[in-house]
């Protein structure tokens, strides 16, 4: 008989649930090493990396291209490209296709206001803000894979963006210091299929988030693993969907249930950016 599995997610216990599942929870953020996990034979409820059967998972695994890229899968970004090169940082990134939505802009210093982010785009709708100056060199630039923000005259595209050469970037502009993206993994209360998304305007009742045709409606339920490059801000949550943003680039949630580190997280965020 195949051992079924459960574990605890911000105040719901979830389950029974296979050992795949787990795996792919565990590879997909949602599940930690400190996350609780329960199965038939255990006196109480253990977390993840006191559970012998389950230790593989904190092995470092080496990365592979699959042959076959899962479709749907915005992590799985070589999928997008006809293959990866390695004269790049981000594989496969000089032959995105023209209508690949994977980039996303901050606006706000080219202008010298405060900042936004916007997105996703796809080249040939950076290309038509390029052109009508909505967007400029000193407008900030980010697609999965890379490690920062980086300005739009210093990216490895502009070239296809802007049609001349790369941009002038004085030094003091490249002496920005932008962390990375505050970040969200996405998934449905009811599959493993996982997307990533770049989230904005976070308080306690919600945030929105900006992915491209993240397959929602309104009402639907979503759960986010939600990791920012500083750990200190990292947490978990569900809520409901309460507005698609226009030509499907992400969407408004409204939490539920947030736990109290959940709580802790989003307002130490709030309070400190």
């Amino acid at each position: 008989m195949t051992i079924q599995w459960y574990y605890v997610q911000g105040s719901e216990r979830i389950g029974p649930v296979e050992r795949s599942e787990i795996d792919s929870l565990f590879y997909a953020g949602t599940i930690t090493p400190e996350s609780f996990i329960w199965k038939k034979g255990f006196d109480n409820w253990k977390t993840l990396d006191t559970i012998d059967e389950l230790s593989e998972l904190l092995t470092p695994q080496p990365e592979e291209v699959p042959d076959t890229p899962s479709s749907g899968n915005i992590d799985e970004i070589p999928s997008l490209f006809e293959e990866a090169p390695e004269s790049t940082g981000v594989p496969g990134l000089d032959t995105v296709s023209d209508d690949a939505s994977i980039f996303t802009v901050k606006v706000g210093y080219d202008r010298g206001g405060s900042e936004s982010e916007y997105g996703p785009f796809s080249l040939d709708q950076l290309r038509k803000a390029y052109e009508e100056k909505r967007i400029s060199e000193k407008t900030f630039i980010f697609t999965p894979g890379m490690s920062t923000w980086v300005l739009l005259g210093d990216f490895e595209l502009f070239e296809r963006i802007s049609g001349t050469s790369m941009g002038a970037i004085s030094d003091d502009d490249r002496r920005v210091g932008v962390r990375k993206p505050f970040i969200a993994r996405l998934f449905f209360h009811d599959n493993n299929q996982v997307y990533e998304g770049i989230c904005r305007d976070i308080s306690i009742g919600g945030l929105q988030v900006l992915v491209s045709h993240f397959p929602c409606d309104v009402d639907d339920k979503v759960s986010l693993n939600v990791h920012p490059d500083n750990s200190d801000y990292h947490f978990t949550a569900s809520g409901r969907v309460v507005r698609k943003l226009e030509g499907g680039g992400g969407f408004s949630l409204r939490f539920e249930d947030l736990s109290s580190e959940a709580i802790s997280s989003i307002q130490d965020y709030v309070d400190n950016n």
